[in-house]
């Protein structure tokens, strides 16, 4: 199979840091090309699905504006300029639980959305969590902190109570290899 190409790229709109969106032109293997493909930038960001020594699951029961009611979440948040993946990781789990994990494993990179961009999502699964200091989240949402059993966490996955498919995602693969 061979790849598309990106011939061309004019920014529509530049809103904020958190978006811009481009117009491409796209060149396709059999020679033909789309002269107006959407392509959208958004920060790349990341989930962790921290487990905790006694092997509770952290997650948050909150409120999105994206979503109707409340939701359950695991820690998230976008990657600063030049910050790696994992090191934005460990900082939002620390801003947003006050723990910290001895135990990182990388659960991939993923495209939002394989043909419009929004962004690449950095998985990972922290073991060992232990709490080291208050939270210190610089998030809008009210959150309530949990700690689920690992039965607890797959009964509220199954049940559609991480209403975000990135969360859903996450806790899905955690659960899988914790």
């Amino acid at each position: 199979m061979q790849p598309w190409k990106t011939l061309h790229r004019e920014v529509l709109l530049r809103h904020s840091k958190y978006l811009t969106v481009e117009n491409h032109t796209v060149g396709l293997p059999d020679g033909s090309v789309i002269s107006d493909w959407n392509w959208i930038v958004s920060p790349d960001f990341i989930n962790v699905v921290a487990v905790t020594e006694d092997a509770r699951y952290l997650c948050f029961r909150q409120v999105k504006y994206g979503i109707e009611g409340d939701t359950l979440a695991v820690v998230g948040g976008y990657l600063e300029p030049g910050e790696e993946p994992l090191v934005a990781a460990q900082r939002e789990l620390l801003e947003e639980t006050g723990h910290t994990a001895p135990d990182w494993s990388s659960l991939g990179t993923y495209r939002v959305d394989t043909n419009h961009g929004a962004g690449l999502a950095h998985f990972f699964l922290a073991r060992g969590a232990q709490r080291v200091t208050e939270p210190n989240s610089d998030d809008l949402e009210e959150q309530e902190l949990l700690q689920l059993t690992r039965a607890e966490a797959q009964a509220a996955l199954l049940a559609g109570q991480f209403r975000g498919l990135s969360w859903a995602t996450i806790l899905a693969m955690a659960l899988l290899r914790s």
